[in-house]
């Protein structure tokens, strides 16, 4: 069931995000006088099919809904009539041919846009960006940075929430060198120099594995009394017999203020024998438990044993709650801002996966994405809509990228014959096209061979 609501949210959340790609190529190449003859949302075998008897287009729904395509008349795919000549792509200017192929990555800067600016508007109840806690031995214990000072911004990057310190942070990814943490407090504004060291790059054994937890500085959480609430049938914690209403006391003789403690240390020792400390009606009991190895979204190994808190009602203090709400103006402007600072971040990641400063692994393909989204609508719709945003806008940029066979391969050969009037030499273009196919399908298959790898 889990895989079919995977494949499911994976469609929900790709399926628009690539027809409405296609669907601006499919608008500006009839802007643009070029005949086309065939939409279609999905590739492979037709399921559903319709033609238009006024425009003669073909629309259609096909096998694999993860994709689409659009088909124009173009001389170079097959002869045409005389009279059809001047509707087909290979013949206009290129500077249409451009435009209809910047078509598709702009329609989805343009949903980022769109999707941003819905959730900007809705009025949002968040944690403000104060300091909950601090952990020790990382980057900002050895700084000022005290508990209740506010985040306001990360470097020179505005922050209103956790997801804007969380982006900020994760663009520093590999980076030696230090960030500056914009603070505000009772006495005033000032900074905090944060010294950093390859930044998240090497993932070691019980090293945080996000930007948030890597700095050390961490959002306000509720202390949850150490009681166990609930122990999953089968797991580790009940073959080794931890029971509902255990009051968890120590973990390998470390003493345990509340549940997250507790968590925290079971996530950072998969596979590795616990011994764990718990009062059982006022008896002391003693469990030798090992945590199941898990992996998250990014393959990252934790530990979990299947118990769950008790549940509690957990209402923030008033000063750790804000409430975030724009004009629909304010938002417009703040969308494209927060398109634009996300763009930059995608392309400088791939940089630095270039260079070496971070590495490959980083690199998730449709096994990854597919997990993610059926995570974001357990979450709720908001997190739905932030997903596709990011999404859409990873295709725009992947899709800009000059290289052979992509859209910004295309504008490249476009643009040249607009410099020199002519079209770029075919044996140049099939040349570019080999080697273009080679680099995509080499990063699908290290992006597809991360997402397995994520798997086991």
């Amino acid at each position: 069931m889990t895989f079919i609501l995977t494949v499911l949210a994976a469609i929900v959340v790709l399926g628009p995000l690539v027809a409405l790609h296609e669907w601006g190529h499919y608008i500006v190449a009839r802007w643009c006088g070029v005949k086309v003859l065939t939409y279609s949302i999905g590739f492979g075998p037709k399921i559903l099919s319709w033609t238009s008897k006024k425009t003669g287009i073909n629309y259609a729904v096909s096998a694999v809904p993860l994709g689409g395509y659009v088909k124009m008349l173009d001389e170079r795919e097959g002869e045409v009539e005389p009279s059809l000549r001047h509707l087909a792509f290979n013949n206009q200017r290129p500077w249409k041919k451009i435009a209809i192929v910047a078509a598709g990555p702009v329609m989805n800067i343009l949903i980022a846009i769109c999707l941003y600016w819905v959730l900007l508007i809705t009025p949002t109840q968040m944690l403000a960006t104060k300091v909950g806690s601090i952990l020790p031995n990382s980057p900002v214990s050895h700084t000022g940075l005290v508990v209740g000072d506010e985040i306001v911004a990360v470097d020179t990057k505005p922050t209103q929430s956790w997801q804007d310190v969380n982006y900020a942070l994760a663009d520093r990814m590999g980076e030696t060198g230090q960030i500056t943490l914009s603070i505000k407090n009772m006495q005033g504004n000032h900074q905090v120099v944060v010294p950093i060291r390859e930044f998240m790059k090497t993932q070691q054994p019980n090293q945080a594995t996000n930007p948030i937890d890597s700095l050390g500085a961490l959002p306000w959480q509720p202390k949850i009394p150490a009681v166990v609430g609930e122990v999953m049938p089968n797991s580790a914690a009940a073959r080794q017999g931890m029971q509902v209403g255990d009051l968890i006391k120590r973990v390998d003789g470390q003493p345990i203020l509340d549940w997250l403690g507790f968590s925290q240390i079971v996530k950072a020792h998969p596979e590795q024998l616990l011994t764990i400390e718990v009062e059982r009606n006022n008896v002391p009991v003693t469990l030798k438990v090992m945590p199941q190895g898990k992996k998250d979204t990014m393959g990252n190994r934790y530990g979990q044993i299947g118990a769950a808190a008790k549940a509690n009602k957990i209402t923030p203090p008033p000063e750790y709650i804000k409430t975030i709400q724009y004009s629909p103006i304010e938002a417009l402007a703040k969308s494209a801002q927060q398109t634009r600072d996300l763009s930059a971040m995608t392309l400088k990641s791939m940089g630095k996966m270039l260079t070496g400063l971070i590495g490959v692994e980083n690199l998730s393909g449709p096994i990854t994405i597919a997990k993610v989204a059926n995570q974001s609508f357990s979450i709720g719709w908001e997190a739905v809509l932030s997903f596709m945003a990011i999404i859409s806008l990873s295709l725009a940029v992947l899709n800009l990228l000059p290289i052979p066979v992509l859209d910004g391969g295309h504008i490249v050969m476009y643009a040249y014959e607009a410099i020199f009037g002519k079209p770029m030499p075919e044996k140049i273009q099939i040349v570019g096209m080999n080697v273009g196919l080679v680099l995509l399908g080499g990063f699908m298959l290290l992006a597809i061979g991360n997402d397995i790898s994520r798997l086991f």
